[in-house]
C-alpha cells in the first residue's frame, strides 16, 4: 500500500565539519531524494562543509555548539514534523534517538555500537556481515549498499593528469590509496609496505587529510617516491592515474573509494576487511590478511610485477557494479522508510488498518 501522502519530510543529521565515506553517502542522498520531489533537510554543525555541498532544494540546519544535541535534533525535528529522521555516523545516531512521532533510522557505516544504535526504529546495513550480526530487537533492518556518488563536476571538467603532476616517467608504476589519515585506514601499514618492497621506480600517492597526516610524514621520511596529496576534489581523475589501487584498513564496512576505484576500471588489492570481502567476491581483485604490512608489501610487489609488462590500457579491469546502482539504493532506501513507518504505526495501534494506525501515530 502507499502511505496516506506524498511527498515525505526527510531530515538526515550528521555531525561532521569535513566531508568523507559516510558524509559524501548523507549528501548525495539527501540530494537524490529532493530531486524526487521529497521536502528533505540536514540538521549539522555550524559552518560545515556539508552544507556547501548540498542541492539548492536541501535545506541545512547548523547547530553552533554541541551541547544537547539530541534535545535540539528532537525539537527541530518535531518543528519540522519529519515523517523520518535519518542518522549518519554514531553521534548523529544517537541524537536521532531522541527523536519522536518521527520514523528514526541509522545507517552503519562503520558498524553497530548499542550506545549509538540500539534505541532506533530501523537500521541501514552496508554489508551482509551486518546485519547478520545485529543483535535480536524490535528496530527493522535492511542491507542497501552504498554506491560512488559523482565527485565535483568542476574538477572533472578541468582534466588535470595526476602522472604529469608528479613529473613521472611513462615506465614508471603509480600506486595509490584514498582516505582519511586515520589509523583505522591503515596509511602506516601502506607506507610501510611500500618503502620495504616496492619497485626502486614506484611512487606511492595518497589522497586524503586527517589527524595522522605528521606521522605518517615522518614515516614516509626524505623518501621521494612517497607523496601525500592531501584533500584533492578531482579523485575520479586520480584514480585513473594509478597502476594499482591498495585499500590498506584496519577496518572498513563499505569503502567507497574501493567502488571509486572499481568505477575507475582500477587493479584493486585490498586488505580483507568486513566490507571488501563481499564487495571483492568474485571480483578481478586481491584480498590480503587485515593488519600485516610485510605481506601487503609482498602482494603490492607481486601485483606490480605482473602489471608492469602491460600496456597502461591493458591494466585496466572491468567489475560487476549493478549491485552498487544509486537509483536502486535511493528506491530502496525510501521503501525502507515507509516500511519503517508503518511498523511503528501498527505496533503503536494494532487494532486499526495501517493507514488509519500512521495517521494516529503521527497525530
Amino acid at each position: 500500500m502507499s502511505l496516506p501522502f506524498e511527498p515525505l519530510t526527510l531530515v538526515h543529521v550528521v555531525f561532521s565539519s569535513r566531508i568523507a565515506g559516510g558524509e559524501r553517502h548523507c549528501i548525495d542522498l539527501a540530494n537524490a531524494q529532493a530531486a524526487l520531489g521529497h521536502r528533505v533537510h540536514v540538521i549539522g554543525v555550524a559552518d560545515s562543509a556539508v552544507a556547501t555541498a548540498l542541492a539548492p532544494g536541501v535545506r541545512f540546519h547548523g547547530l553552533a555548539l554541541p551541547l544537547m544535541r539530541g534535545w535540539r535534533v528532537a525539537a527541530l525535528a518535531r518543528r519540522l514534523r519529519a515523517d523520518v529522521c535519518h542518522g549518519h555516523l554514531g553521534p548523529a545516531c544517537k541524537a536521532v534517538a531522541h527523536v519522536r512521532r518521527s520514523a528514526r533510522i541509522g545507517t552503519l557505516h562503520v558498524g553497530y555500537k548499542a550506545h549509538h544504535h540500539g534505541r532506533l526504529d530501523g537500521l541501514v546495513c552496508v554489508n551482509r556481515a551486518q546485519h547478520d550480526n545485529l543483535p535480536d530487537g524490535p528496530a527493522l533492518a535492511s542491507v542497501i549498499y552504498n554506491w560512488a556518488p559523482e565527485r565535483d563536476a568542476a574538477a572533472a571538467a578541468r582534466q588535470t593528469d595526476l602522472r604529469a603532476e608528479l613529473g613521472l616517467a611513462p615506465e614508471q608504476l603509480l600506486v595509490g590509496s584514498v582516505g582519511r589519515l586515520h589509523v583505522s585506514k591503515g596509511m602506516d601499514l601502506l607506507i610501510a609496505a611500500f618503502k620495504a618492497h616496492a619497485p626502486a621506480d614506484a611512487v606511492l600517492a595518497i589522497l586524503g587529510e586527517g589527524p595522522d597526516e605528521a606521522l605518517l610524514k615522518d614515516m614516509a621520511g626524505a623518501d621521494p617516491r612517497i607523496r601525500l596529496l592531501g584533500f584533492r576534489s578531482d579523485v575520479d581523475q586520480a584514480l585513473k592515474a594509478f597502476d594499482l589501487f591498495i585499500s590498506p584498513s584496519r577496518e572498513e564496512a563499505f569503502p567507497l573509494a574501493i567502488l571509486e576505484a572499481m568505477r575507475a576500471g582500477r587493479p584493486v588489492l585490498s586488505t580483507a576487511t568486513q566490507g571488501p570481502l563481499e564487495m571483492l567476491a568474485g571480483q578481478p581483485a586481491r584480498l590480503v590478511k587485515v593488519g600485516d604490512a610485510d605481506l601487503l608489501g609482498q602482494a603490492m610487489a607481486e601485483e606490480l610485477a605482473r602489471l608492469r609488462p602491460l600496456a597502461p590500457q591493458q591494466r585496466a579491469v572491468s567489475y560487476a557494479t549493478a549491485a552498487y546502482d544509486r537509483a536502486n539504493a535511493v528506491a530502496r532506501t525510501l521503501g525502507f522508510y515507509r516500511d519503517v513507518m508503518l511498523h511503528q504505526a501498527t505496533r503503536a495501534k494494532p487494532f486499526m488498518d495501517e493507514e488509519e494506525a500512521y495517521a494516529a501515530w503521527r497525530a
